[in-house]
């Protein structure tokens, strides 16, 4: 026997320290003690006296320096019946035998024993060294590893790992959500089956910082199902390291952006219709202003029309962004538009509930303010008893899509049979409404009041079934 072994049993049979040995043994982050052939203590280092709770009595304390000892089962255990005393007892070395032991403050430290027998000369047994590895930091690792693994498995992103060769190594349930491939079909196939052809030059890059140890903060691009389909994706890629830091792989985070992008083209889908909007109505405050002016007579009155008439007009607009841009109801509309007047008892509605599109609104509801306004003030509703009967149908006609019928009539006004009014009211409800829906209108000064008849297509009016689809 050669070596620090025999250093160790040297000591031992002479009792003369080898300085070399025990400094080498005392420094040792592992816990290591020797027993000479009767069982007794002879040597530990710190990191058993550590691993003990416990300092033993050198000479006196017999085959282990703990205060108790376990079976795994958790039985009690003999210091006879220990790994060291069974080697020395049996003469034989024994490979990483397990037992727990207790400390005198109850905690429970399991190791690994690796018992040596030590021999002099002439081959006799002297005693042994036994070799203490605590499994309190690798019982930590392997939960730990543990924890890691659930959360992976449990993570709603798709988690893949890969070696250096872009071959798959993992492949948690989402990325099977994701990507529709089980992890038998994934596991030991090349990355580059997720990977459109004309994105082929991302997994060389990715793998060249990858080499070089950095990390790829998180982009967008597209990846492939199963079956060909591509999927907009956000990816985030680590290196994988060993236990001694060299790199290994990579881990690859991949988020299903599907929806996000989605979300991303209705905005602007949505932008480009309010813009669209928006200058549509810069256009009927233009014209406003300019046809108000001509029939104001003091700028104070034509201030206050255009007050009022663009009030009208956020009025439609709040309709509208409430109902996201969709539309809004005939009989909303109505209410909207009349319920700064405060005659919603005389007023009454008739006819089936359509959604009329944006457009509809805005212009429809440009008009049912020029004839609340005029009939506030020289129609129906400016005399008590006045009233407006506002009814609206879908008609069948002779062309190919049905029209739609709206009439506004007022009864029990003032008589305006054989008036001729000209200003902002009577040129929206003759051309600017009627055109915008690319219909018709008829204004008409009756004895009995005002009566407006508006004639269109349905498909002018009425808000498709597309406009209320959001997925």
């Amino acid at each position: 026997m050669t070596g620090e072994y025999a250093d160790v049993a040297l000591q031992m049979e002479t009792g003369i320290p080898r300085v070399s040995s025990i400094g080498v043994m005392e420094a040792l982050p592992v816990a290591v003690y020797t027993v000479d052939k009767q069982g007794r203590i002879t040597f530990f280092n710190e990191a058993a006296a550590d691993l003990w709770g416990r300092r033993p009595v050198i000479g006196r304390d017999l085959w282990c320096g703990a205060w108790k000892l376990r079976h795994f089962d958790g039985r009690a255990m003999a210091h006879g019946e220990c790994p060291m005393a069974v080697s020395v007892l049996e003469g034989r070395d024994i490979a990483w035998d397990q037992a727990i032991a207790e400390r005198p403050d109850g905690e429970l430290v399991p190791f690994k024993a690796h018992p040596r027998l030590l021999r002099d000369e002439s081959g006799e047994i002297v005693g042994a060294l036994n070799t203490l590895l605590d499994l309190r930091t690798q019982t930590q690792g392997d939960e730990a590893r543990m924890r890691l693994a659930a959360i992976v498995e449990s993570s709603m992103d798709a988690v893949v790992s890969k070696d250096m060769n872009g071959i798959i190594t993992s492949w948690n349930a989402a990325a099977e959500r994701l990507f529709g491939y089980t992890g038998a079909e994934a596991i030991g196939r090349p990355v580059t089956m997720l990977i459109p052809p004309d994105r082929l030059s991302e997994e060389a890059s990715i793998i060249s910082r990858i080499r070089a140890g950095e990390r790829v903060p998180s982009y967008e691009t597209v990846r492939l199902r199963k079956g060909g389909s591509p999927v907009p994706v956000s990816l985030t890629i680590s290196p994988v390291r060993d236990g001694i830091g060299r790199i290994i792989g990579a881990s690859k985070i991949a988020r299903d952006i599907s929806s996000h992008k989605e979300s991303e083209r209705r905005i602007r889908l949505l932008m480009r219709e309010v813009n669209h909007r928006v200058k549509n109505q810069y256009s009927v405050i233009i014209s406003m202003i300019r046809e108000t002016s001509k029939s104001a007579g003091t700028p104070a009155t034509f201030l206050e029309q255009v007050r009022e008439r663009i009030t009208a007009l956020s009025h439609s607009h709040d309709l509208l962004v409430d109902a996201e841009w969709r539309g809004a109801t005939i009989g909303d509309l109505i209410n909207a538009q009349l319920k700064g007047f405060a005659v919603q008892d005389r007023i009454s509605m008739a006819g089936p509930v359509i959604t009329l599109q944006p457009n509809a609104v805005q212009y429809l509801g440009i008009a049912f303010h020029e004839l609340a306004t005029n009939s506030a003030k020289h129609g129906a509703l400016s005399r008590h008893g006045g009233r407006v009967e506002i009814e609206w149908a879908a008609t069948a006609t002779t062309g190919a899509t049905d029209g739609f019928r709206l009439i506004w009539r007022e009864l029990d006004g003032p008589n305006l049979s054989g008036t001729m009014r000209r200003g902002f009211g009577s040129v929206v409800l003759k051309r600017v409404a009627p055109q915008a829906l690319s219909g018709t209108g008829q204004l008409e000064f009756k004895e009995e009041g005002v009566v407006w008849t508006l004639e269109a297509p349905l498909l002018c009016v009425q808000a498709s079934f597309a406009d209320f689809v959001t997925d």
